[in-house]
């Protein structure tokens, strides 16, 4: 039996997060969501998470810094995050924080899970 992808989304709009996990879970994947930023690396043990997006700004907390705190943390760094914002110059900074990929919102679903896709094909 195959394994279902486990995605953690990390959005402190919550209409966002709940419409990417209907969208994600229409594509096959398992998809949890949480609007606090503090709670990633919890969540990520906790559910053994495949793959994270995360909005780069989140109710005042920087998400880079999240990603940062993701890579710095020796029992998940090596899980990947795909960072996303509507800044659409953000990519460099988002990369530099340790993101393995970064999209620019709005974005097309397709495009979604092909980047997700792609950073999990490139992990194995």
């Amino acid at each position: 039996m195959e394994k279902t992808t486990k995605i953690l989304v990390v959005d402190d709009d919550s209409g966002i997060g709940e419409m990417l996990k209907t969208l994600l879970e229409f594509y096959g994947y398992e998809v949890y969501v949480t609007e606090k930023p503090l709670k990633a690396e919890e969540l990520i043990q906790e559910k053994n998470i495949d793959i994270v997006l995360l909005d780069m700004l989140i109710s005042g907390v920087d998400g880079t810094d999240v990603c940062a705190g993701i890579r710095q943390n020796p029992e998940i760094s090596e899980t990947p995050v795909l960072m996303m914002s509507a800044l659409h110059d953000a990519g460099p900074k988002c990369k530099k924080a340790g993101a393995n990929d970064f999209i620019a919102k709005p974005f097309e679903v397709e495009d979604l899970t092909e980047r997700i896709e792609k950073i999990l094909a490139d992990k194995e």
